[in-house]
């Protein structure tokens, strides 16, 4: 069962920058999920439905919804086992729990507040 662990979130302020982290544990099916899958950041706002935010499939290639174009960055990490979303210019809209998502699996969430 493919486990993840979301990390790096906090409190800044308006246009301010945060990185998340998303990495699974030493475990030989995480681990190959990490590595070569379609890996998603979801965001959820108090009182809004789970939003896809950004998305790296296994060959690399990216997408972003529209809100985030240009402010968000996915990458993966050269071993494959962190997924990273860089996130600049930050506004009070972009106030959520982040997750980390791969199909049935979630992580526990990191919560993001971008305060003015």
């Amino acid at each position: 069962q493919v486990e993840l662990v979301e990390s790096g979130g906090g409190l800044v302020h308006i246009g301010g920058s945060l990185t998340l982290s998303c990495t699974s544990p030493p475990k030989i099916v995480s681990l190959v999920a990490m590595a070569i899958g379609t890996i998603n950041w979801y965001r959820q706002a108090p009182g809004k439905q789970r939003e896809l935010v950004a998305t790296i499939t296994g060959r690399g290639d990216t997408n972003y919804t529209d809100s985030v174009k240009g402010r968000f960055t996915i990458s993966r990490d050269s071993a494959g086992r962190t997924i990273y979303l860089e996130m600049t210019d930050l506004k009070p809209d972009d106030t959520a729990v982040y997750y980390c998502n791969k199909g049935k699996a979630w992580g526990q969430g990191t919560q993001v507040t971008v305060s003015s």
